[in-house]
């Protein structure tokens, strides 16, 4: 992949997508474990534990891409990140039993913490849409992180206002899990001969993946209000 190619602002553009729509609870959390602090502080909290987030999750992202060279793990990571693109789709609000500190040092420690813990599925994400392309890991996280943490509330409510944008963040880890999982080294071979064949499945599993989400929330709605 070739620097400020077509394909580079391609993979950018979804690891954005990526880190916008799976890291709004992230602000949440950010807000959470800051609040009790005097409020000189808590900018200042913010912005380090933000910091400390954007390292961590740097290196920990650049470590999955490396381990996705192993053969099998880059078919296994497209599975899991399927999964992660339907529970998307399907999982309730819950922010979650943040403890907010009194001390900046604990509030920075938290909001690392719970960015670690719960950006785990970010990480696996944005490893497959960079396609061993480190420069994009960290290119990615240093735009969007900070989007996330100042513009917290906004996405959140943007997403509330127009839930479709929940279905093209899905459609996004969707369409990154497809090709994660049809560029393994035993599948790849056979696609590269046939290309609209290898486009066809992708679109069967981004199209799998958004009707069976629609299904299962239109159930629970149907389900909640007969009870």
């Amino acid at each position: 992949m070739e620097f400020f190619s077509a394909e580079f602002f391609s993979a950018l553009l979804s690891i954005i997508i990526i880190d916008l729509v799976l890291a709004g609870d992230n602000a949440i959390v950010i807000g959470l474990a800051a609040r009790n602090l005097p409020q000189d502080k808590q900018k200042r909290a913010i912005i380090w534990g933000t910091v400390g987030a954007i390292a961590i999750r740097a290196i920990a992202t650049v470590f999955v891409v490396w381990l996705l060279k192993i053969p099998g793990l880059l078919f296994i990571g497209g599975v899991v990140l399927t999964w992660i693109a339907y529970k998307l789709l399907i999982s309730e609000e819950n922010e979650g039993n943040i403890q907010s500190s009194s001390s900046l040092i604990g509030a920075i420690r938290t909001i690392i913490v719970a960015d670690v813990m719960m950006g785990l599925d970010n990480v696996l994400a944005v490893a497959g849409a960079a396609d061993g392309h480190f420069a994009l890991v960290v290119l990615g996280l240093l735009i969007s992180v900070p989007l996330v943490v100042w513009g917290s509330q906004m996405i959140l409510k943007l997403m509330d206002k127009f839930p479709s944008l929940i279905y093209i963040g899905a459609g996004v880890l969707a369409l990154t899990a497809g090709k994660m999982l049809l560029s393994e080294k035993v599948i790849a071979p056979f696609f590269e001969q046939y290309p609209l064949l290898k486009w066809g499945a992708i679109g069967i599993i981004v199209a799998g993946v958004l009707i069976a989400g629609r299904m299962k929330k239109t159930k629970r709605s149907t389900t909640a209000a007969s009870v």
